[in-house]
């Protein structure tokens, strides 16, 4: 056991060390005064102090009050020592961080040799009890898996941080960041390599950081980043856009390539929010608007992203109950054979009706679909398109078929081929009249997913139409992969008012490609004659557009093609 003794007096020194040579094997060091004790701890360890209280200039409860705020001093159990036989001082030497306390009146083999040993079960036991505090709070304030700091230390920093730059008139940023498809990864591979690769993820972000940032994780796939004390935001920009880089990379787990990337909105103090709530809101906002461009950027927040959101806020509010309130109808558009002018078909067009305005999908739809209030929505129209088809029937000689749209978002609803196959049964419609429409983005947003439903869809009879083709994606692989009948090439490739057709190539080379894989075409934004006459040119199957109808009602739809058995447009 190695044992220092500070103590000014030199007979007492002698006598303590008499005392501790008795029976038990002890290294045992000296210091007179309390600056020579401290030096010696800074250079060795002990086991036990014994300190005494009083020196002429410095008393042991200051060296004990310095030795708890050093780094250097576990482990470390301590004794004080004095002359005087006061309760009240032996309270004191307590409460200051002693482990034991004797008076030198007292001191015999037994009762030091007792009060060592006193001192050291209680050293560790306060030990024990520090180490449990630290991995509680370590606990409380750090994610388990990825051993990043918690929601909860997120929280607490960015105020502090917020502080600081107050102080400093500096400025702070705040990164969010969404990962890109985590929950499929989760669905595909399973949580365990979700976890994996949340924590692969962390590695590859760590690289892009300074090492003074509080990287954080908020929860699942979300994570926040505090940048204090900038001068410039292009420090924030050059961070979240080596994440971007870094995270393009495929990551290989258990031999499986899995992609992702992230969604990273940034918010900045003072300009975009003086509190910690307002930044976190407007980071959140930009993150979104990030997704919305397509995933895998990074987006700033801006005052017009406030004004969007609250906008698509009130939407959300509304749509919760419109289905409640009955406020969603149908128009629907004739589907036309330019050859014979004959309709073939219909496309069954979703409006709302909120209050004394009329909304468009493409006013509501986004919403419904982050808000995943789209399934209900989604079955509704299938519900009530059905219903129509069998409505119709019993008042046209011939039957047509029914065109739907479905988002992508439909395609993970759970309920979906349920809804479709339970209204075909009800209303007696034979699936190969009810025609589902899903645009290149649904078969792009869940490979997996996408491919199993269309596919159960299709099993069940109904036909799958490719919409706005020639938007974007547009891939043979598409038309080849999934069990697609017809292709609706998009009316932005049409002519314009003044003739001319710098798409006419571009389109002849797609429906020749359409035609030679078996499949039906449909021309939309057929608006006029000069399209109608390049729809024969092009020898498409079907047309549809303004030039021959707008999108009208039911009861319209009955009167102006079912009520006759004339069903040709002129």
């Amino acid at each position: 056991m190695d044992v220092l003794i500070v103590d000014d007096d030199y007979f007492d020194r002698q006598h303590i060390k008499r005392i501790l040579n008795r029976g038990t094997t002890c290294v045992i060091d000296e210091a007179q005064t309390v600056d020579e004790g401290l030096d010696k701890i800074k250079q060795q360890s002990y086991d036990v102090i014994l300190l005494d209280h009083t020196f002429p200039q410095r008393n042991g409860i200051e060296l004990l009050l310095e030795l708890k705020g050093e780094s250097f001093l576990n482990p470390l159990a301590i004794v004080m020592m004095s002359n005087s036989e006061d309760e009240l001082l032996a309270i004191n030497c307590i409460k200051a961080g002693a482990q034991d306390f004797i008076s030198k009146t007292e001191i015999t083999p037994f009762r030091l040799h007792r009060a060592i040993i006193n001192a050291q079960t209680r050293f560790t036991l306060e030990q024990q009890l520090y180490q449990s505090y630290q991995d509680a709070k370590k606990l409380s304030e750090h994610d388990s898996l990825t051993g990043l700091a918690n929601r909860f230390r997120f929280d607490e920093s960015l105020k502090v941080d917020l502080k600081a730059c107050r102080r400093r008139n500096t400025l702070l940023a705040l990164i969010l960041i969404d990962l890109d498809h985590f929950k499929f990864i989760n669905d595909q591979y399973g949580h365990d390599t979700g976890d994996q690769l949340l924590i692969k993820v962390v590695n590859r972000i760590h690289t892009c950081l300074r090492g003074n940032e509080l990287f954080s994780r908020l929860g699942g796939d979300e994570f926040a980043i505090t940048l204090p004390n900038m001068t410039n935001v292009t420090e924030a920009s050059l961070v979240a856009k080596r994440i971007l880089k870094v995270l393009v990379k495929p990551f290989n787990i258990d031999n499986e390539t899995i992609k992702t990337g992230a969604s990273i909105g940034i918010s900045i103090y003072p300009s975009n929010g003086s509190s910690a709530k307002e930044l976190f809101k407007n980071a959140d906002i930009a993150m979104y608007r990030a997704k919305g461009l397509g995933r895998n950027q990074l987006s700033f927040f801006e005052k017009e992203m406030q004004r969007q959101f609250l906008f698509n806020y009130e939407i959300e509010q509304k749509l919760a109950v419109a289905l409640e309130k009955n406020e969603f109808t149908l128009l629907y558009q004739p589907i036309i054979n330019p050859e014979s002018r004959a309709m073939t078909g219909v496309e069954s067009l979703i409006r709302w009706e909120s209050g004394s305005e009329i909304l468009s999908p493409e006013q509501f739809i986004p919403v419904a679909e982050k808000s995943r209030l789209i399934n209900g929505i989604g079955r509704w129209v299938i519900a009530k398109a059905i219903k129509q088809l069998g409505d119709w029937d019993e008042t046209s000689e011939k039957p047509i078929s029914m065109s739907i749209n479905l988002s992508p978002v439909q395609l993970s609803d759970s309920k979906l081929l349920q809804c479709i196959e339970d209204n075909l049964t009800r209303y007696d419609i034979l699936p190969e009249r009810i025609e589902f429409e899903l645009t290149e983005t649904a078969l792009l947003a869940d490979v997996a997913q996408s491919s199993m439903i269309i596919q159960a869809i299709s099993d069940l009879g109904c036909r799958i139409a490719l919409d706005d083709f020639g938007t974007g994606f547009s891939s043979l692989s598409h038309l080849m992969k999934y069990p697609i009948d017809t292709v609706k090439i998009d009316k932005s490739l049409l002519l314009n008012e003044t003739g001319t057709s710098p798409n006419k190539r571009l389109l002849n080379g797609l429906v020749y490609m359409i035609r030679s894989l078996g499949l039906q075409t449909v021309l939309e934004g057929v608006e006029m004659k000069k399209h109608l006459d390049l729809s024969r040119e092009l020898a498409v199957n079907r047309i549809q557009g303004y030039y021959f109808e707008r999108p009208i009602s039911a009861h319209e739809f009955t009167e102006k093609y079912l009520a006759t058995s004339n069903m040709t447009l002129m």
